[in-house]
């Protein structure tokens, strides 16, 4: 097989929920922890790597400190990876190359979020509260809005295409019983006839906040064979960071996730033709078009025929975000992103039950921070 440059061991991951009550975000980081590491057949003293979040509501600073105290582990390795919804995927590989350095044996990868009906507020000096919010750029939606009208404008996209993307991820949440929208289908009309929200993005063309979690286990490929389930290797990763306040950003219709997926396929020796499953991230349908399109699927500007012409079931040619992916599963804050990670440990060790892939073999995942800024590729392969 291709050359492992570490393995996925374990898994955890909580139910997405709308709201918690009285449940902090440490006690949901543990519960995830106590899973992945409980699936990966270790017990806990053989953790000696941890990476999490920039933080976790209750603790904003010293935060893989707290997390270790609290979870009762003394790694010898622990670090905070902040890229926005890329910091799933990029734990991965970061936690691989912590234990090629040698500094680790077992690295705990763990994102998770309580959701109150009144969240706290946090200050914010970010140069794009002085530059940016001023004239209208405030928040998430404007900024994608604005990518999906660059869109449409220089190719000429049709609004129906990105609501395909909406209502294909919406058919595959009704095959994961966990899905916030499970039992809820959306068809491509009734995407379209949802409230503009920020034009042209529709209100369910956009991620549903949600509550909780999802961890990993990350282990050495020469610990394959102690392993209690089939292990899922790192084949390839690359990463990209091009900018923060989307008026900085280089380009409107492409993003920083083509060279880090280039990089990726380079790595691991294979080609986005080549993957079983397309778990991509999509906090936004313009984010799933851009992808499909910065990984070679199609041309620029051509995701909508693309669509037209592949089946994104788990019995498709294409598969895509079996699990519903965000637009379907929900948004657990950052943990979001590893979402994705999982469903694709899940797909190839043959676990994803009435959703599963066929001989899946190879997965490409990737994660999206701020507005198209940050971007981390992996390519997954089973054994």
């Amino acid at each position: 097989m291709r050359r492992s440059n570490g393995v996925i061991a374990g898994i955890g991951e909580l139910k997405p929920q709308r709201l918690t009550n009285g449940v902090t975000t440490l006690e949901m980081i543990a519960e995830v922890s106590r899973l992945a590491v409980l699936d990966a057949g270790l017990e806990p003293g053989q953790i000696d790597g941890l990476l999490v979040g920039p933080q976790v509501g209750e603790t904003p600073q010293h935060v893989p400190a707290t997390i270790a105290e609290y979870l009762g582990l003394m790694p010898t390795m622990a670090n905070v990876v902040d890229l926005g919804g890329a910091s799933g995927a990029g734990m991965v590989w970061r936690a691989a190359a912590a234990i090629q350095a040698g500094m680790c044996e077992a690295v705990l990868c763990v994102l998770a979020n309580n959701r109150e009906a009144v969240p706290p507020r946090s200050p914010n000096r970010n140069p794009i509260r002085e530059f940016d919010v001023p004239f209208g750029a405030s928040g998430a939606n404007i900024s994608y809005a604005l990518l999906m009208q660059a869109h449409m404008a220089r190719y000429r996209s049709r609004a129906e295409d990105f609501a395909a993307i909406a209502a294909a991820a919406r058919a595959n949440a009704q095959l994961n019983p966990d899905a916030i929208f499970h039992g809820k289908p959306a068809d491509v009309e009734e995407v379209l006839a949802s409230p503009i929200i920020a034009s042209p993005l529709h209100l369910l063309e956009i991620v549903m906040p949600v509550a909780g979690g999802e961890a990993v286990v990350v282990v050495s490929a020469e610990r394959v064979r102690s392993l209690s389930k089939p292990p899922v290797h790192l084949l390839g990763a690359g990463e990209k960071v091009t900018h923060r306040a989307v008026s900085q950003a280089p380009c409107l219709t492409s993003g920083p996730l083509k060279s880090a997926m280039t990089r990726a396929f380079a790595q691991s020796g294979t080609t986005a033709g080549e993957m079983d499953l397309l778990s991509l991230y999509d906090c936004y349908t313009i984010m799933v078009a851009t992808t499909i399109e910065d990984a070679g699927l199609c041309a620029s500007g051509q995701f909508g025929s693309w669509l037209r012409d592949h089946d994104l079931s788990h019995q498709g040619d294409k598969p895509l975000n079996t699990h519903g992916g965000q637009l379907g599963f929900g948004q657990p804050d950052l943990a979001g992103g590893m979402t994705h990670v999982v469903e694709a440990v899940r797909q190839l060790r043959g676990e994803a039950g009435a959703r599963q892939i066929k001989d899946a073999g190879l997965a490409l995942v990737t994660g999206n921070g701020a507005t198209m800024s940050e971007a981390t590729a992996l390519v997954l392969g089973a054994s």
